[in-house]
């Protein structure tokens, strides 16, 4: 299986979730975003493509790393081949956290066409920073988010309680930039 990447795995990353973290930077995306700063990742056919099975290899040799982060371009674009690497994140005692410029509610919208494959995906997502990047939102007070409306979600306790919940840890800059 392949997964197409917008540029190589990025190591020691301190700001896309807490701790070091190996952020994987997918390819494609559907928002367009105004002001989007990955806008290089919005082409389906660009980047490269890698085996799921370089990945993980990537992943089994990583040290002091807390977690696995999943950008782009919308990592829900590509859940098949995440699935895979985030299951074996999860073997290696890494947590998971993934941007989207989908909401939960999106994503948890059984009359989508992909929700079960999305599903799929988020079951292995212990944080969701959801939503798209708004611009006249923007803010450089906010902490692993680039606009406010975007929220930072635990995704456990969303699924279990089929609605967003905001991670306690994560939100304490939520009135900063309103």
């Amino acid at each position: 299986m392949k997964l197409r990447l917008a540029s190589s795995v990025t190591y020691d990353s301190i700001v896309d979730g807490p701790g070091l973290r190996t952020v994987i930077w997918t390819q494609g995306c559907k928002h367009n975003c105004t002001g989007c700063h990955n806008k290089q990742t919005h082409d389906f056919c660009g980047g490269f493509e890698v085996e799921v099975e370089s990945i993980i290899d990537t992943l089994k040799d990583l040290r002091l790393q807390k977690g696995i982060t999943l950008s782009g371009g919308d990592p829900f674009e590509q859940p098949d081949a995440l699935v895979k690497i985030c299951k074996e994140a999860r073997t290696l005692g890494l947590d998971i956290w993934a941007y989207s410029g989908y909401t939960f509610e999106q994503l948890t919208d059984i009359k989508n066409e992909r929700y079960f494959k999305w599903k799929n995906l988020l079951n292995e997502i212990d944080v969701l920073i959801d939503g798209k990047f708004v611009e006249s939102k923007k803010s450089m007070l906010l902490k692993y988010r680039g606009s406010s409306n975007q929220r930072i979600l635990d995704v456990k306790k969303s699924l279990q309680l089929k609605r967003a919940v905001l991670h306690v840890d994560y939100n304490e800059d939520m009135d900063i930039a309103k």
